[in-house]
């Protein structure tokens, strides 16, 4: 059976923090809420209702500040956003040694295949996996096991590569193993804390990473 990577994409394979902490903001201010300039990375990796409870979004206007996050993303936001060094000779070596590559983000599906198609990324890719537009498995618990259920495929056969703690433990809650990279929006603590089975110093050295693992 082939090895499957799952793979985050914010924070992992491209630095989407400016375009979602631009429509993050933007969608604050037009709720007329102090927009989070400051000590803010943390706004890149969790499902945007979490995020935006935080702040103190009543739960009642959580959809509606979702849905003004997206207006200004869905045209803008995903464009603010750079692939980091090397990542697509990574994902190449990887497919040369037959795994089985999949996207697995909290963003929404809609605008993950967006991007991966506006970078490149999508054809390295067997299955994209995203949340819904209602937040339907935005959680990585839920999208892991979904992405388990589709590629058919066992927990001891696949890996989760992110950035954040919520990729690291929605991997640990599907008995799956999960590598923890260092250049996106996570800390070493953060990661360390969520149980990393691996960290990743730098995107040139994510193939390599990956393949001693699972030899």
């Amino acid at each position: 059976m082939s090895k499957v990577i799952f793979l985050d994409l914010d924070g992992t394979l491209t630095d989407a923090g400016p375009g979602i902490k631009n429509c993050f903001n933007y969608a604050l201010e037009r709720m007329g809420l102090p927009a989070i300039r400051t000590n803010n990375d943390w706004i890149v990796g969790p499902p945007l209702w979490d995020s935006f409870a935080k702040v103190g979004v009543a739960d009642d206007q959580l959809d509606h500040a979702v849905d003004l996050y997206r207006e200004r993303y869905r045209d803008t936001g995903y464009l603010e956003n750079a692939l980091y060094d090397g990542v697509l000779d990574q994902l190449s070596r990887l497919k040369d040694h037959s795994f089985t590559l999949c996207l697995a983000t909290s963003k929404a599906a809609e605008y993950a295949v967006k991007i991966t198609a506006h970078f490149g990324i999508d054809r390295y890719l067997d299955h994209q996996f995203g949340s819904e537009l209602d937040g339907t498995r935005s959680a990585k618990t839920d999208l892991l096991k979904h992405g388990l259920n589709v590629t058919n495929s066992s927990a001891q056969d696949a890996v989760m590569v992110g950035d954040r703690s919520f990729d690291l433990l929605g991997a640990h809650a599907n008995e799956m193993a999960a590598f923890g990279v260092l250049y996106g929006y996570g800390n070493q603590d953060e990661l360390e804390g969520a149980g990393a089975d691996g960290l990743i110093q730098d995107p040139s050295d994510l193939a390599h990473s990956l393949i001693t693992f699972f030899e």
